[in-house]
């Protein structure tokens, strides 16, 4: 099994309290006579809710629907979260319609992001708590620390590895970059970082408090630090202090920064655009970890090396009306991977990126992932048959999408596997009998209660694994020594009004499709499962030892009576 590490999201409410428009106040203090006939834009006599709305006033109702978020999601979205979240994680959560959706988004936005997604803490969550914390009780200037400028950079990139820190300011020789000589400065700060992904390598962000009030802001300008810069004849650099230069030509240049020249600030116009990168990717969310995998999936990118296969499997889970689980089990064979041993210990490494995408190609969700495969050195060649699973549930509304998925074998760079398709997620009618899609898995368990609704291949309070066929074509295949386990959902039962139960049959078929023999025909009362429940799930495990090698079909039959509908799901597989 993997050992994944995410790298991949708590929530803001749309909402807002929409008001019927005032009657016109002439129809207020006259009321119309019987005999007047009433226009469009007038209210019948006693019925003011009838009115029919003007343009413009069912403009003003819809823009008031989405008019701002409140509550605790707002607080989320405005103040936890205000740094990291990207501006397509914004968008999106934006477009959500109800807290379901949003409760839903931000356990996927901190899912996303935690680097072990098998362990029931987010070490990601929790450090970016801490941040906070830590930003509030260091760097609070007459608001809270976290919104400080050294508040952004503590909480999006952590403590820095080293700083210099001139909290009096005073006496301050410049280095020859800065044109050298001495001057006197207002209070500043440079933390340094050794490395910042997504940014580069030694890091210098500086900070100044030019107001003398605590509030250091970030800059790009050296000499903004300096108290001195407009005052004729004071904090002169070294070659101004030589008579080799005027104070003055430091602004007739234009450009970023007012340094002087010198022996060391040759090359300081030039990097003026280094400079403002530096600040955008700085003052940018975490950007996507896997950028080389992004351009096969955004640009189409032809692959140079060896094709890295993989198979793809995606289920469909009802969560409410307007939000659907999506998992997808995406599937690699070890002999597919390049192991590298050391001490005993092969170990394979592949980078995941997922993206999920309306058809017009805006993007919904973002998935992206580490995983290794770890094996014993002299066990590695009879493992080469073996496959490795990962899995990410994602939430959706009903709707076409497109599903994007890019790996690569760390230890083969060359090595890239891509793949697309397009996928309807359901709606759920809430009147009609449905289900879930029947899932085929090989290992199938109860969870701890603390590890309910969290974790990989867990669903509501069960571990279930999917088996995944290698194309849409190819029956899953499972081999005698294993049980043959499926899972599935069944929602809208009719409930009886007297007995407040439901009363439906769940029949189990396996039949071999080659022989069209049935090998299993069982049934099952509704209320064993759930008798107070309008949903019930339907977990089964067969032995598979008794079954000869062939082709297999497993048949779940839902027939209610108390709505006098029936529905069937079935799935193909294969016994080796």
């Amino acid at each position: 099994m993997f050992k994944g590490r995410t790298a991949l999201l708590s929530a803001i409410a749309l909402g807002a309290i929409v008001f019927s428009a005032p009657r016109p106040q002439a129809q207020q203090s006259q009321p119309a006579s019987p005999e007047k006939a009433t226009t469009p834009n007038e209210t019948p006599a006693g019925d003011p809710l009838k009115r029919e709305l003007s343009d413009k006033e069912k403009f003003e109702r819809q823009k008031a629907v989405k008019q701002e978020l409140k509550g605790p999601y707002k607080t989320w979205l405005n103040e936890d979260v205000h740094w990291i979240i990207t501006d397509q994680e914004l968008k999106s959560f934006k477009s959500l319609s109800n807290d379901e959706e949003r409760d839903a988004f931000i356990e996927q936005f901190w899912l996303r992001r935690n680097p072990n997604p098998d362990s029931p803490e987010n070490e990601f969550r929790e450090e970016h708590y801490r941040r906070i914390a830590y930003t509030n009780e260091h760097f609070a200037a007459g608001k809270p620390g976290w919104k400080t400028d050294r508040g952004h950079i503590y909480i999006a990139f952590g403590k820095p590895d080293s700083i210099e820190s001139h909290p009096s300011g005073g006496a301050y020789d410049r280095p020859q970059d800065e044109g050298g000589g001495s001057t006197s400065t207002f209070p500043f700060e440079q933390w340094h970082y050794r490395y910042l992904e997504g940014v580069g390598d030694n890091i210098d962000v500086e900070f100044v408090d030019t107001c003398m009030c605590g509030d250091y802001h970030m800059t790009i300008d050296r000499s903004e630090k300096d108290a001195l810069l407009h005052v004729p004849g004071a904090g002169l650099t070294q070659m101004e202090s030589m008579g080799k230069g005027s104070k003055t030509e430091r602004f007739s240049g234009g450009g970023l920064e007012h340094l002087g020249s010198g022996p060391g600030t040759q090359g300081n116009q030039s990097k003026q655009f280094d400079r403002l990168e530096l600040q955008a990717k700085l003052s940018a969310p975490p950007v996507i970890k896997f950028k080389d995998l992004e351009a096969f999936m955004s640009e189409h990118k032809l692959l140079t090396g060896p094709v890295f296969p993989f198979d793809v499997r995606t289920d469909y889970i009802k969560v409410t009306a307007d939000t659907v689980l999506v998992p997808i089990t995406i599937q690699i064979r070890n002999r597919d991977i390049t192991f590298n041993t050391k001490d005993g210990v092969a170990k394979g490494v592949v980078n995941i990126l997922g993206r999920v995408s309306t058809i017009s190609r805006r993007p919904v969700q973002t998935f992206e992932d580490t995983v290794e495969v770890q094996v014993p050195g002299e066990l590695l060649a009879k493992t080469m048959d073996n496959r490795s699973i990962y899995w990410k549930s994602l939430p959706l509304r009903p709707g076409m999408y497109r599903i994007d998925v890019v790996i690569k074998d760390v230890n083969n760079p060359d090595h890239i596997g891509t793949w697309a398709q397009g996928v309807k997620v359901p709606k759920y009618d809430d009147e009609k009998l449905e289900t879930s899609s029947l899932i085929l898995a090989d290992k199938m368990e109860r969870v701890p209660s603390k590890q309910i609704g969290s974790g990989n291949f867990i669903i509501g309070n069960t571990y279930v694994r999917p088996r995944v066929a290698s194309n849409a074509a190819t029956p899953i295949k499972f081999s005698r020594d294993q049980k043959l386990n499926f899972w599935m959902q069944v929602y809208n039962l009719g409930i009886d009004e007297k007995s407040k139960t439901n009363s439906a049959t769940v029949q189990y078929i396996i039949t071999n499709t080659e022989s069209n023999k049935t090998v299993l025909d069982t049934l099952e009362d509704s209320k064993v499962i759930g008798a107070n429940s309008d949903q019930l799930t339907v977990e089964k495990s067969v032995p598979l030892t008794n079954l000869i090698p062939g082709k297999y079909k497993v048949v779940i039959k839902i027939n209610d009576s108390v709505s006098k509908q029936e529905i069937v799901q079935s799935a193909p597989f294969t016994v080796e």
